[in-house]
């Protein structure tokens, strides 16, 4: 295993281990992520367990803060990578992050892991020389305005479009059955997803939903017809829109722009935050500020601690 030893770094009062999956306390784990002020639905533990292939973790005290070590091997070359279908990771804790609780759980990471590149929070700040540190971006909506200060910010095109969907007559409902939305993924996709990753989908959708934290928004032609749909999860005070698909007649019709409105109008004035989950394509990134958003930046953190040549054969 690759916590075989426990890892301790001692800082006054804050002492970090190293545990194995099976010795995680779930109970106190998941309190900690309901509790910390950066809690975000990716780090709770049935969350890790659908995505990632195997998982350690970091642990602070007793569960004051955590760290998700997701981890794979390739070539037998243990490393951590960044989970698909979760955009952000990293430490999160009950009290606020200092810059060398940061370092402290950096230099935690058992060596063992030889090559490391996973995405923190964006509530975690880092400066290192021996790393590489490569800022990304997220965009979030704060809903709670009421619905008609939200959409008088919208821009131009958004507002256009929304119209568009109108004049189309999409209609947009809550609730559906979660294969619908995986079948209209699976038959409209941009980029073909694996095997893998497509079980992954099915397992988020229907354990999300069956938790309460998952909400599915669909949107209908004028025929009744399914052309856009979204999973939304949320928890910690933010939604996260986390998978999302249309037909090519949805895109015509501007059913998303119809899809994500409905959305916003329907949970306007609550404390919620809105996360786009990015992006760092000028394209969607446009659709994203159109509603209001703002873009949020989080780090990626690269450290190849392999020898030459085999430093190469992660990159």
């Amino acid at each position: 295993m690759y916590c075989n030893q426990p890892l301790l770094v001692i800082l006054m009062t804050m002492t970090i281990r190293c545990l194995k999956r099976d010795e995680i306390d779930i109970v106190k784990w998941d309190a900690c992520i309901a509790n910390a002020f950066n809690g975000i639905a990716y780090a709770y533990s049935w969350y890790l367990d659908i995505v990632a292939n195997k998982w350690d973790a970091l642990v602070a005290n007793d569960y004051e803060a955590v760290f998700p070590l997701t981890f794979n091997t390739k070539f037998g070359v243990n490393y951590l990578y960044q989970p698909f279908f979760t955009q952000q990771l990293g430490i999160f804790s009950i009290r606020p992050i200092t810059p060398m609780l940061v370092q402290n759980f950096i230099k935690s990471i058992p060596t063992k892991f030889r090559h490391i590149d996973i995405n923190f929070n964006t509530f975690v700040k880092l400066n290192s020389s021996k790393a590489s540190i490569i800022p990304r971006i997220t965009h979030h909506l704060d809903l709670i305005e009421p619905y008609h200060v939200i959409s008088a910010r919208y821009s131009k095109n958004t507002k256009r479009n929304v119209s568009k969907s109108v004049a189309y007559n999409v209609t947009v409902v809550k609730g559906i059955n979660p294969s619908l939305l995986l079948e209209l993924k699976l038959k409209n996709q941009a980029v073909p997803l694996k095997e893998e990753q497509v079980d992954i989908a099915r397992k988020l959708i229907t354990q999300s939903i069956i938790k309460g934290v998952g909400e599915i928004y669909a949107a209908y032609t004028d025929k009744n017809e399914l052309c856009a749909g979204a999973l939304f999860l949320r928890s910690n005070g933010k939604a996260i829109y986390l998978l999302a698909s249309s037909t090519l007649e949805g895109k015509q019709s501007r059913a998303m722009f119809a899809l994500v409105d409905f959305y916003i109008k329907h949970n306007s004035e609550l404390p919620l935050v809105l996360d786009f989950e990015g992006s760092n394509v000028e394209s969607v990134a446009r659709f994203y500020t159109g509603f209001g958003a703002s873009p949020c930046e989080y780090i990626r953190l690269v450290i190849n601690r392999l020898p030459w040549p085999f430093n190469l054969i992660l990159k």
